[in-house]
């Protein structure tokens, strides 16, 4: 009873209530926040993270300019229903390069996270063409036009500069290659050595069906490609990162 007594006092106190209310939110924010001053990294280390190609780029800044992250997440939560679905749950490290991040909680439409490899080549760009053409429920408007959208690589490289500016990791290498990257993952006839020793895993080839033209069409599909490839979950100790 004195407990309660003392309980309606702080209630009934505007003054007392307002002090022990922010002695309450101190001490949690402390709690919160003072661990990450002796963390030298939030973010789990694992292997295969490497930055976006200037492709995978490109087709980023299409992905986020057509507003695919209205309607499509890319965060697979650790829940049974969402890992069964999608596969194994997003890690923070997945993100890393992301600037910004297409995480959200959003789905219109399935999350993203591991399309890639999951269909072909043809098949996303009939399904950008005439989605319901291979999703008969599908309510997502037609992209036909990214196919006839010439990709547009003028000075591609200030891309890559901006990104550095926030932390990506690109090289210098990456930098004066960035252009030349560009025009050749996409070219099922150019030697692609120097990419592929650049960028481990990116995929390679015609991306639209049409090899004679690059296409916003090519650089979209090849991001969609590359989503959840880089790392490999088979090696992947979820107690103590990779071993």
């Amino acid at each position: 009873m004195a407990l309660l007594d003392k309980h309606a006092i702080l209630e009934r106190n505007a003054t007392l209530l307002l002090a022990g209310s922010f002695l309450v939110v101190t001490i949690g924010g402390i709690v919160e926040i003072a661990p990450l001053f002796y963390l030298e990294n939030t973010i789990e280390k694992v292997e295969g993270m490497r930055p976006y190609s200037p492709l995978e780029l490109a087709g980023r800044k299409i992905y986020i300019r057509e507003g695919c992250y209205t309607c499509h997440s890319q965060m697979i939560r650790p829940f049974r229903d969402e890992v069964e679905r999608y596969g194994h749950y997003s890690l923070a490290a997945e993100s890393m390069y992301d600037h910004p991040f297409q995480w959200g909680s959003k789905r219109t439409g399935p999350d993203l996270s591991r399309v890639g490899d999951r269909y072909s080549n043809e098949w996303h760009v009939q399904h950008l063409i005439e989605p319901r053409s291979v999703v008969p429920e599908s309510i997502m408007p037609s992209y036909a036009f990214l196919k006839d959208t010439p990709l547009a690589v003028k000075e591609f490289e200030t891309h890559l500069v901006a990104n550095v500016r926030v932390g990506v990791p690109y090289t210098e290498d990456m930098l004066a290659n960035a252009r030349a990257d560009l025009l050749a993952q996409a070219d099922p006839n150019a030697d692609t050595s120097g990419l592929e020793e650049r960028y481990p895993k990116a995929k390679l080839g015609d991306f639209d069906g049409n090899p004679a033209a690059l296409t916003e069409m090519d650089a979209l599909i090849a991001y969609l490609q590359m989503l959840g490839t880089l790392v490999d979950f088979s090696t992947y100790d979820e107690a103590a990162g990779y071993r």
